[in-house]
């Protein structure tokens, strides 16, 4: 199992001007978010292990919150403990992607069709996303471009106005995040390809063509069967 990389330098210490600055979260809240970041921009890839000595020194706290962050990203399907080890970090397995993969179809090829006509403002919500996407890949930040990827496609299935749908697809939200920022590390050239695919769905809705919006997102998140198939990381 490979060893945890060296943990970022800790944040600067907060400004003493205002007592507001001075809170801060719980410090399991603070290990969990610390990890749970890493593990999605794949700084702490599949297959590390995480000790809590390690977690405890680059978070400034004690142990004990570290037990609990990771008990909580446990339950989350992010790690697996192992006592007096550690917490390895799991890798995306194929059948996740496939099952992720199928629950994305579902969803986004219904809201696609839905959004024929646009409601008001999404297209000019896409297309700032397109653009921001576009600059990010630019600047080679493919964390932010991941997270940016996922955002154009939940604003096409907010825009539906179901509730209980836009619930369902934001619990696919970590598990969309890491396996985005795993196909820019292991396809570089994929991302040229998400953003004209994009552009296609935006230029779909904008003719108004259901048909053809469904058609682009069905080759466009079916493409992640490519990861499925031995590309998974």
């Amino acid at each position: 199992m490979p060893a945890a990389p060296p943990a970022p330098p800790a944040p600067p210490h907060p400004s003493l001007k205002s007592p507001k600055s001075l809170k801060q979260p719980p410090a399991a809240e603070r290990v969990y978010a610390h990890v749970k970041q890493a593990v999605l921009e794949r700084r702490y890839e599949g297959g590390t292990l995480l000790t809590e000595g390690e977690l405890a020194e680059a978070v400034g706290v004690s142990r004990t919150p570290v037990r609990e962050a990771l008990l909580k990203l446990e339950v989350e399907g992010l790690l697996r403990l192992y006592p007096k080890k550690g917490a390895l970090v799991l890798p995306v397995s194929a059948q996740e992607i496939a099952d992720v993969v199928e629950t994305r179809l579902l969803v986004e090829t219904h809201s696609v069709r839905k959004a024929v006509p646009a409601p008001p403002g999404l297209l000019d919500r896409l297309t700032e996303l397109l653009e921001k996407q576009r600059e990010q890949a630019e600047s080679g930040d493919l964390a932010a471009a991941a997270v940016t990827d996922r955002c154009f496609h939940a604003e096409i299935v907010r825009s539906g106005g179901n509730d209980i749908l836009s619930r369902l697809y934001d619990q696919l939200r970590d598990r969309q995040l890491r396996m985005g920022v795993a196909v820019m590390h292991s396809h570089p050239d994929r991302i040229a390809k998400t953003l004209a695919e994009h552009e296609e769905i935006l230029a779909a809705l904008t003719a108004e063509d259901a048909e053809a919006a469904v058609d682009v997102v069905t080759r466009h998140v079916g493409w992640f069967q490519h990861l499925a198939r031995g590309a998974a990381r």
